[in-house]
């Protein structure tokens, strides 16, 4: 359907033409019409389907219409997102989407400067975008208050909760005013995102363009069976090869289950010659910024990330997604691979499967409800393999052990949140707070 007849203002139209966009999305076609009613909305879609513009488009429209001006350290519009490279693809279709509605956007997240955030803030925004660490931060120092908060957009909901950012978010809506716009949107619906609708939600519709979980029907998806420690040798060899039985390769993103192990990968990568970038958590900002840019100029083709710094790229012209490592959470397999195959375009994904990752491929196969395709490794790739592991300096077994079992204790075992409990009345409770009140 043409954006046309969606209801939006001419400005906003006049936006999406000079970014040449003339037909929504089924996601855009059935989300837009309800929120420019004011209504909540819980959207099930697929990553790639414009979910963005299904949410941006008619929140610019509300806030336009209602002509108000946001007030100092305030901001009318709340979208929070689970990671800083999502925060900024946001952030900047907002700019795009508003720029004839005069919409003011800003963005916080961790790794910038808290200065430079109070100062963006401090005469207000109209649309602010952010991850909930930072956002509470800046709650805690008195540089926000979200008292005038009239939408209300959780982006990639399924993430936050796998990163552990419920106590996060039930800090931040009890803060939030109670008559407002909510909008949840997720690639998947396991049973904790509906509670968290039913509790956050008032009276929401939802919307499904796919079924819960498919994947992009575009995505070719094939798998290999291999040793774990042959999968560098055969990432080696298909690189250098370039894909051309499943076609040519234009940029490839590899998944690892660990931010070591990201940097494993680019490491070994290094050693045969072939340039790549790793992405993580670890990384800091403009490190991160630096490995986005020359992966979308093309200047470095393979870019290596994990699961939560992948969130966020959206990248046209990634040909190949390779799950290096399966990931143990099989939901997290649909957002990878759906990195590929966006804007139209087909793209191909093929998973490395040692023998203790089987159980993974059998839950991913499981929730997708499809077989992936079974592809042999190369011919003479003992030998190959061989070759490649000698030329490369070995990593001890038990370096490698180790960076494995951190990285799987940091996901089952989160630190308490060390965030302000906020009380009714929206003052951040710190325990220095507390013990003044007491007189301590």
């Amino acid at each position: 359907m043409s954006f046309d007849n969606l209801g939006l203002s001419q400005p906003v139209l006049q936006a999406l033409a000079l970014k040449e966009y003339t037909v929504s999305t089924p996601i855009q076609e059935q989300a837009i019409p309800i929120l420019l009613k004011g209504r909540d909305l819980l959207g099930i879609a697929q990553t790639g389907t414009g979910k963005t513009a299904a949410f941006m488009l008619p929140s610019i429209d509300r806030l336009s219409a209602s002509k108000k001006r946001p007030g100092p350290k305030a901001c009318r519009m709340l979208v929070l997102a689970p990671t800083r490279e999502l925060a900024s693809q946001i952030a900047e279709s907002a700019r795009a989407y508003s720029r004839f509605s005069h919409m003011s956007v800003a963005t916080v997240f961790g790794g910038t400067s808290l200065h430079k955030n109070r100062q963006e803030l401090a005469r207000g925004v109209d649309i602010l975008v952010a991850t909930p660490g930072r956002l509470l931060d800046l709650i805690e120092q008195a540089a926000l208050t979200l008292r005038e908060v009239e939408i209300l957009v959780l982006d990639e909901a399924d993430q936050m909760l796998d990163l552990g950012f419920i106590h996060a978010l039930k800090a931040i809506v009890r803060v939030l005013p109670t008559k407002r716009q909510s909008l949840f949107f997720s690639a998947t619906m396991p049973k904790t995102i509906k509670e968290l609708a039913d509790r956050f939600l008032t009276d929401p519709l939802q919307v499904a363009v796919s079924p819960v979980a498919s994947t992009v029907e575009r995505v070719e998806q094939y798998v290999t069976y291999v040793n774990q420690a042959e999968k560098p040798a055969l990432l080696t060899m298909m690189l250098r090869v370039g894909f051309s039985d499943k076609g040519s390769m234009d940029r490839v993103l590899i998944f690892s289950r660990t931010k070591h192990g990201s940097d494993r990968i680019v490491k070994q990568l290094g050693y045969a010659g072939i340039p790549a970038n790793a992405i993580h958590g670890n990384k800091s900002q403009p490190q991160r910024e630096r490995a986005l840019a020359e992966f979308k100029s093309g200047k470095v083709k393979i870019l290596v990330a994990t699961d939560i710094a992948a969130r966020g790229i959206d990248v046209s012209g990634v040909s190949h997604v390779i799950n290096f490592d399966l990931p143990n959470v099989s939901e997290q397999y649909v957002h990878r691979i759906g990195r590929t195959a966006r804007a139209g375009a087909a793209g191909v994904a093929i998973a490395y499967c040692a023998e203790d990752e089987r159980a993974y491929l059998k839950g991913i196969e499981r929730l997708t409800k499809q077989t992936l395709v079974p592809v042999p490794l190369p011919e003479n790739f003992v030998n190959e393999a061989a070759r490649i592991k000698a030329a490369r300096p070995a990593v001890p077994p038990q370096e490698q052990r180790r960076d494995e079992q951190r990285e799987d204790r940091s996901r089952v075992r989160r630190p308490k949140s060390r965030r302000p409990n906020f009380g009714a009345a929206g003052a951040p409770k710190t325990q220095r707070a507390k013990r003044r009140a007491s007189g301590r």
